[in-house]
């Protein structure tokens, strides 16, 4: 059976970013079910369409991914608390907000977690473990942020470790059919008693995903907000741009110029619409999906489909930030 990792939300009409019609109205018109889902997608499509250019895809609020080592079932003695539930390794993402590269807003109402061990034996049995080997990286802090890098250089922290498999954790979104009402049966059918599904939920899905391929030239990270090439600009100068744009003591006319060249240079439409994959999308994921944080899960130095027990850690630095106007406003000393 094919991972839903590898299946993109096709179903979902604003997947393919459709053009700005909405169903015109008259009296006495005959009217179908598909106008009323044309008139859903015209509202649904402006408004990922703004807020993908607006803020782009990232976190919104929360999301926050941690680590949580597995717990063995033990009884509470006398005068001590009461009995502790096993529970198993995972990775751990809080809730919160999160836009898609679509503009989709994804909400996670409460915490969702992904089963380490259970991940690892089923990458392990995959093509004999060619992905994990593939993924398993010597001096894997190559491929963290700056942040992640320098906590895990503190006492107490998660150090980085000498060998690891790096994967992402990526989130998706997906429609849930949540009720059925009867209706006419669709196709060349007689009947009068068939149902359809009345609600779709919005909600979404989690993917941990191993990077293969990462080397000192390509970390596998989202791109900076804006970062695109000019036409006939050379990799020097492209870089000299992108440096003003993040350098607030640069020149004022070059960050302006950076910004403005940004602007028009920042609209992207593939033939059908469909977004693009980015650096953070391995072969075969759904390019929609967010990235939301790093892991490197340590092995063992000459067998990567071996654990060697230490610590996983967790990068939650490197994805992209989308803070709300007052926090901006606080941050700049508004």
């Amino acid at each position: 059976m094919s991972s839903t990792a590898t299946r993109a939300t096709t179903a979902d009409p604003i997947y393919h970013q459709p053009m700005a019609e909405r169903p015109g109205y008259a009296t006495g018109m005959l009217r179908y079910a598909q106008d009323f889902l044309d008139e859903q997608t015209y509202h649904r499509g402006r408004l990922a369409r703004a807020l993908a250019f607006v803020a782009g895809g990232g976190t919104l609020a929360g999301l926050r991914v941690v680590h949580q080592p597995s717990v063995e079932a033990s009884e509470g003695g006398p005068g001590e608390d009461d009995d502790v539930a096993a529970r198993p390794e995972e990775i751990r993402v809080e809730a919160g907000l999160a836009l898609d590269r679509l503009g989709r807003l994804i909400e996670l109402p409460r915490a969702a977690c992904l089963r380490v061990a259970r991940w690892f034996e089923a990458e392990r049995a995959r093509n004999g473990g060619d992905g994990l080997l593939q993924a398993a990286y010597t001096t894997p802090e190559r491929f963290l942020s700056a942040r992640a890098v320098a906590e895990a250089a503190m006492p107490g922290a998660v150090p980085v470790p000498a060998r690891a498999v790096v994967a992402d954790v990526l989130l998706r979104f997906v429609a849930c059919p949540r009720g059925l009402s009867p209706a006419f049966a669709a196709g060349p059918f007689d009947a009068l008693n068939a149902v359809s599904v009345s609600r779709l939920r919005d909600a979404h899905e989690l993917h941990l995903v191993p990077r293969a391929g990462l080397d000192d030239d390509f970390n596998g990270l989202p791109l900076r907000a804006g970062a695109t090439t000019l036409p006939g600009e050379t990799e020097a100068e492209a870089l000299a741009r992108e440096a003003a744009m993040d350098n607030p003591a640069a020149n004022a006319d070059e960050r302006r110029a950076a910004l403005q060249d940004a602007v028009l240079h920042g609209y992207a439409r593939s033939d059908d619409g469909a977004p693009e994959p980015g650096p953070e999308h391995a072969v075969g994921v759904d390019p929609s999906a967010v990235f939301i944080a790093r892991v490197l899960i340590p092995v063992d130095a000459s067998d990567a489909s071996v654990r060697n027990g230490d610590a996983v850690l967790v990068d939650n630095f490197a994805r992209r930030f989308l803070p709300g106007a007052g926090l901006l406003s606080r941050w700049n000393g508004l």
